[in-house]
Order: C-alpha cells, then sequence, then structure tokens
C-alpha cells in the first residue's frame, strides 16, 4: 500500500489529542495488497470462530460428558450456562486489547488473540470428563471457555477495524463484509465436522471421544492463522496517526476516560447495534441447533444440518447485500432488518413449529435474512463511529459489554424462557426486542457509506480516484 500524503506544514499531534487529515492526502490501496490483507484477516476470522462455534455445536453433548448426574434439561441448560460465562470475561478481553491495538498496531493484536484462542480451544479437546475426574472436570471446562472468551474479545473488534482501515472508501461494505464471510466459514466448517461425527461414531463413541476432535483440530488451524497474520501489513489509517503523532502515550484509564466523557453518543449507539446484529446471531447459531434436537424432537444431526445449509444461504448472499449498503447506504439495510425482527420473528418461530424438515429450514432462514441485513453492514459501521486513536479500544469495549450481555446469554435466555413458560415461540420475543433496541440505534446512527472514516485520509483503489480528490482539493 502506498499513501500520497500532501503538504501541509502539521507538527506531530499532542498527546491524546485528534488529528486531521493533510490537505490532498490520499491513501491509494493496490489490489493485490487488498487480497491478500483481506483474505487473510477473514481466514484468521474463520479460525477464531470455528473455535468458539464448536462448543455450541455439540452443547448436546458436553452436556452429558460433563453433567452426566443432571436431567436432560438441565444438562442442556448448564452446558449453555457454561457457554454463556466465557462472555463474562470478553469484556476484559476487550480492554485488554482494545488499547493495546491503538497502542501498539492492529496486527500485532490479531496475532496474539488467534494464539490465545487456539490454544484455549485445544485444551478443551483434552479435559477428563465428569467420570473420570468428577466435579473438576466443569470447573477446567469453564477455565478453557474463559481463556477462549478472554482472547475472542479482542479478536473481533481488531479485525473490524483492520479491514475498514485497509479498505477504500466507496468499496468498504462490500470488502468488510468478506470478514463476516469467514466468521460464517467457521461456523460451517465447525457444524459440518460435528455432523460428520455424530453421522459416523456411535453415541457411545461420541460422547468416549469423538467429541474431542473439534477441538483438537484447533491446533494446526491455530498455527495457520499464525502464519497468516505475522504476514499482514499495518493499517494504513494506523501508520498515518504513527507519523502525525509518534510521541503520543494514550494509557488504558485515560482512553477510557476519553471515552466516557467524548464518546457517549457513539458508546450507545454502538451498544445497539451489537445487540442487534448478536441475539439473531446467537439464535441461529448458538440455540438453534440444541432447541430442535432438545425440544422438538429432530436428531442432532438433522439439527445441525439444517443450520449448516442456512448459514451457507447466508454466505452465499452477505457480499451481495454488502455491496447494496455501498449503494443505497447502511442505514436502509440495517433498517429493514429491524423492521424484518419485529414483523417477523413469531412468525419465523410458528413456521418452526410446524416440525417438518422444510419448515423448520424455511422458519430458520426467515430469521437468517433478518440478521444478514446487520451482518452484511455493521463490520463497516461500527469501527467508523470512533476517531482512529480510540477506534480499537473503543469497539472492542463496547462491542464485548453488548455482547457479553445480550449476545452469550441469548441461548441461556431463549432456554430458561421455553423451560419457565412452556412456550416454544418464547425465543421469538428476544428477537423482537432486539428489532426495537436495534431501531433506536440505527435512527441515531451515522451514515458511513462512500465516506472516509473519521479523522483519517481518503481511501482509494485507483491513482486516478486519488488524483480527482487532490484536485479537488486543492480548488476547495
Amino acid at each position: 500500500m502506498s499513501e500520497d500524503a500532501g503538504p501541509d506544514g502539521a507538527t506531530p499531534a499532542d498527546e491524546g489529542a485528534a488529528t486531521t487529515p493533510a490537505q490532498g492526502a490520499v491513501t491509494v490501496v493496490r489490489l493485490a495488497d487488498l487480497r491478500r490483507t483481506v483474505a487473510a484477516t477473514a481466514v484468521g476470522n474463520m479460525i477464531e470462530w470455528f473455535d468458539f462455534g464448536v462448543y455450541s455445536f455439540t452443547a448436546v453433548t458436553i452436556g452429558r460428558v460433563f453433567f452426566p448426574e443432571a436431567s436432560q434439561s438441565a444438562q442442556l441448560l448448564s452446558s449453555l450456562a457454561t457457554f454463556a460465562a466465557a462472555f463474562i470475561v470478553r469484556p476484559l478481553g476487550g480492554i485488554f486489547f482494545g488499547p493495546l491495538s491503538d497502542r501498539v498496531g492492529r496486527k500485532r493484536v490479531l496475532v496474539l488473540t488467534v494464539v490465545t484462542m487456539s490454544l484455549g480451544t485445544f485444551a478443551v479437546g483434552l479435559l477428563p470428563g465428569y467420570a473420570q475426574v468428577g466435579v473438576w472436570a466443569p470447573v477446567l471446562l469453564l477455565a478453557a471457555r474463559l481463556v477462549q472468551g478472554f482472547s475472542t474479545g479482542g479478536e473481533y473488534g481488531s479485525a473490524m477495524t483492520f479491514v475498514t482501515e485497509h479498505s477504500p472508501d466507496r468499496r468498504r461494505g462490500f470488502v468488510a463484509s468478506w470478514l463476516e464471510f469467514g466468521t460464517l466459514t467457521g461456523f460451517v466448517l465447525g457444524a459440518s465436522l460435528v455432523t460428520l461425527l455424530t453421522a459416523v461414531l456411535s453415541s457411545a463413541d461420541l460422547d468416549s471421544w469423538g467429541w474431542r476432535i473439534p477441538f483438537l483440530v484447533a491446533g494446526p488451524l491455530g498455527l495457520v492463522g499464525l502464519y497468516l497474520r505475522l504476514r499482514l501489513a499495518e493499517t494504513p489509517a494506523f501508520e498515518h496517526l504513527e507519523n502525525r503523532a509518534p510521541a503520543r502515550s494514550t494509557g488504558l484509564r485515560k482512553e477510557v476516560g476519553e471515552l466516557v466523557r467524548n464518546q457517549r453518543r457513539p458508546l450507545l449507539v454502538c451498544l445497539g447495534l451489537v445487540l442487534v446484529l448478536n441475539v439473531p446471531s446467537y439464535v441461529i447459531t448458538a440455540y438453534l441447533p440444541s432447541y430442535l434436537s432438545a425440544q422438538l424432537g429432530f436428531s442432532q444431526n438433522e439439527s445441525l444440518i439444517v443450520v449448516v445449509v442456512v448459514l451457507v444461504v447466508l454466505m452465499v448472499l452477505l457480499n451481495f447485500a454488502g455491496r447494496l449498503s455501498d449503494r443505497i447506504g447502511r442505514r436502509p439495510v440495517m433498517m429493514t432488518g429491524c423492521v424484518l425482527l419485529v414483523v417477523l420473528s413469531v412468525p419465523a418461530f410458528l413456521i418452526i413449529q410446524q416440525r417438518t424438515l422444510v419448515a423448520v429450514f424455511l422458519g430458520t432462514l426467515l430469521i437468517g435474512l433478518m440478521y444478514l441485513c446487520f451482518d452484511s453492514t455493521e463490520p463497516d459501521t461500527l469501527p467508523t463511529l470512533f476517531p482512529t486513536r480510540l477506534r480499537a479500544g473503543a469497539l472492542s469495549i463496547t462491542y464485548n459489554i453488548s455482547t457479553s450481555l445480550f449476545g452469550g446469554t441469548t441461548p441461556l435466555i431463549a432456554a430458561a424462557l421455553v423451560d419457565t413458560t412452556h412456550s416454544l415461540i418464547a425465543p421469538a420475543f428476544l428477537l423482537l426486542a432486539a428489532g426495537l433496541v436495534g431501531g433506536i440505534a440505527v435512527y441515531f446512527a451515522p451514515e458511513t457509506a462512500r465516506r472516509p472514516m473519521p479523522d483519517t485520509p481518503p481511501v482509494v483503489a485507483s491513482e486516478e480516484e486519488a488524483a480527482a480528490i487532490r484536485q479537488g482539493s486543492a480548488t476547495s
């Protein structure tokens, strides 16, 4: 990548002060560099979410292995509670890794998170079950999950920041959507592996040793992610900030204090947007596989296959939706998703209640299309809410607080609602509530399509576009 910064006579910014792009400064991103950056980040993100998603796809089996003395319903609730526990430490991971990314660079943090995540997941595959060590088995499982949650707390905020800061402004929605393509690919690969194991192994073999295989795969996948991320270049926006403020020193307490004082509206908008992104996401990927098998009587294999097929459909549509948001804007796409959540969540679960595979697929796909409205737009929208010097920290902290409160708890809350109300459509009201909150957040969110990121030079894909911007800047 090359940056052409026009002369502006600026001196390095004071400590903690905002920086503004120099007049005529334009970053030109070479297509080959952009492809390599997006591919490496998306693949690394795929590995992260393969690791994190495998747990949700094996929740029923893990319940039997680690909580065998409980009833079937209590086993599932215990397994999902352990899943949710990892989200408690996600804000801590965001607080640690996010500001660190603002200080030392996005690339270094992405290397750390993929290694830590893979080690935590690999450790799960080595754990003894309840039959071997009794109560220590769920304790060790919880410890490994906390390691996963801590590393994931730094992964997604840094990854979103990294991809958007590399992306041309006019194509940022399309380019950033590839990050979510990697996320969905990780979920699909994890679910497909679990489905294959469930199909070829007996229930006894699956409970004895087969469930370990997806977690052990995290070891070699982590090495692949490490190799890819070590080859990445730092983002132009971070390098621009370093060039203009090489002496700056932003500590954690100072960064958090500035966020609370000066970024309250972006923080609240970010919280709401992340909520409406994560509730349907975790309903589909973390709750429905268990819901379909435990509540509706489908086999574990059938449940996983339905979810996998829906995710594959979303993968096909994802980049088209990202490109659409570049043309018509992010807010119209997200608001459409909010309206659909309010209007169609209950009908979607009523369709699922028909208890045929076709009906379950259609109802799940309907929820997936609502989710697509946010999945395709928020990887670009969220980073652009904050200035460069605070971006990764603000995004990581806010994203993980919202995800911990409203994302990771979604499967547990949905299961508890069904268990206490005896209503199989109760999870629909979580989706409806998310749509209402999301609609408020979208209303107050700025439009980010086709515009430079805050205090960052315009990013373009050709010298011709850069020349046009410079000429316009010179004559203005």
